[in-house]
Formats: C-alpha cells, sequence, structure tokens
C-alpha cells in the first residue's frame, strides 16, 4: 500500500524548503560578490546537485536503464506520446495567456487529434499531420510577460530551475492533470511512470555529458539558463551584456 503522504506532496514541501533556504541565503550574501551573478547560490545548489545526482545513479538512472530494456521501443514511444498529450492540454492553456494564437490553436489541435484518432494520445497522429508541439509552462507564460528568471537554483528531486520556476511551480502542478486524478495509487504511479520515461530519453544525453564536461555542474546550469534565454526569447534572444552583438 502507498504511503499517506504522496510523492507530490514530498516535492511540494522539499520545494518549499529550497525557497525558503534561498531567500534566507540570499539577504545573507545579497552584499558578497558571487563568481556567476546569475548563480548567488552555487555553494548551496552545488550540493543539492550532488545529492540528486548520487541518488539518479543509485535509484533513478538503474531504473531508467531496466525500464529501456524491458520495454520496447514501440511502446516507450506510446508512453512518451501519452504523457506530451496531457501535457499539450496545459501547453495550450499558457499559449493563449501568452497571447499565441498560431500556438495556441496547435496545442488544442493536437489535444482533439492525438486524443481521438491517437487512442488517448498513445500515437502521435498530430505530428504525422505536421501540427507542431509548442511546449509551454506557467514560468515560461511570466517570462514572456517580462518576469526576470532571478537567481539560478537546484531543487531537490526536480533538478534545475530558476526563482521563477519555483514561483511557478504551485500553479503548474495544479494545471497538470495527472495532479486531477482522485487515486492516489493511480496518480503515484504515473508521475512515477513519467519520471522514469523521460529518464531513459536522456540516458544517451546524460552519458555523453558524464564522459564530456569537466564540471557537470557548469554544464548542466549554462545549458538550462541558455535554453530558458532562448524560450524567453522565442527562439531569438538579444546579445547578452559584455558580449558583440
Amino acid at each position: 500500500m502507498l504511503p499517506a503522504v504522496s510523492l507530490l506532496r514530498v516535492v511540494r514541501w522539499a520545494t518549499g524548503c529550497v525557497l525558503g533556504l534561498a531567500m534566507l541565503v540570499l539577504q545573507g550574501c545579497a552584499t558578497v560578490a558571487a563568481p556567476d551573478a546569475r548563480d548567488p547560490l552555487e555553494s548551496f545548489n552545488r550540493s543539492v546537485f550532488s545529492f540528486n545526482d548520487g541518488l539518479d545513479r543509485v535509484v533513478l538512472k538503474p531504473t531508467a536503464r531496466a525500464y529501456q530494456a524491458t520495454l520496447p521501443e514501440w511502446a516507450r514511444k506510446g508512453v512518451g506520446n501519452f504523457f506530451n498529450n496531457l501535457e499539450d492540454v496545459w501547453s495550450a492553456l499558457n499559449n493563449g495567456l501568452q497571447l499565441r494564437g498560431q500556438e495556441m490553436g496547435d496545442s488544442i489541435g493536437r489535444v482533439m487529434v492525438n486524443s481521438t484518432i491517437g487512442l488517448g494520445g498513445l500515437i502521435d497522429v498530430a505530428s504525422d499531420l505536421s501540427i507542431d508541439r509548442h511546449p509551454a509552462n506557467f514560468g515560461l507564460t511570466l517570462g514572456r510577460w517580462g518576469v526576470s528568471p532571478g537567481p539560478y537554483l537546484v531543487l531537490p528531486l526536480l533538478g534545475p530551475a530558476t526563482l521563477r520556476e519555483v514561483a511557478a511551480l504551485p500553479v503548474d502542478q495544479q494545471g497538470s492533470l495527472v495532479t486531477h486524478i482522485p487515486d492516489e495509487a493511480t496518480r503515484t504511479a504515473l508521475t512515477l511512470t513519467n519520471v522514469v520515461d523521460t529518464r531513459a530519453r536522456y540516458l544517451r544525453a546524460g552519458d555523453v555529458v558524464d564522459g564530456a564536461a569537466l564540471d557537470r555542474y557548469s554544464f548542466t546550469r549554462d545549458a538550462y539558463l541558455q535554453r530558458q534565454r532562448n524560450d524567453d526569447y522565442d527562439g531569438d534572444p538579444p546579445p547578452e551584456e559584455g558580449t558583440e552583438p
């Protein structure tokens, strides 16, 4: 039997603790220059990164490898399509909040096509019809409306984020269809399956980083912040301060 405290509650509790600690540490180091202005909590973040990395190596990565070895590729693709279809519902709303009519229409169209012809989202018929995905969450919506990312953070279990994403996390959790499934066993099973499936899709990329990056923490941070900046500016970010145009 599953414990009374669900995985989602544990994640929310851990996130709240990190946010509170981040505020305290930010106040304490407000006058101390950091090596990277985007990451004033680097020492704290590295500790959380090490914890997450250890958990990944001991639990998540072996589980993802077993999942990959057990399920054939077509089955894993169906699982990924199913969760993408659920996420497209929330993406449609956020694209609407960003006043992105084409992207909202594509997201709605994808959900309608894949939920019906695609057998509940297991088959990505919409992509075959050239209806593109436009993933969007509330953190991205805030960014599109001018809210700055804030300092870089590493969350227990969840990994890289910024203060803006942490603030948006409760809204994104409520926007997830899985969150509203009444049966806790089903809700937790779907959450864990999504986590393992996502990790399995990034096994090869993770191995490349392990073999190539001298400082995996810095590599992960820089890649995450660059992708976020690219998303904020719809793929065309302006030159950063101190760089040549």
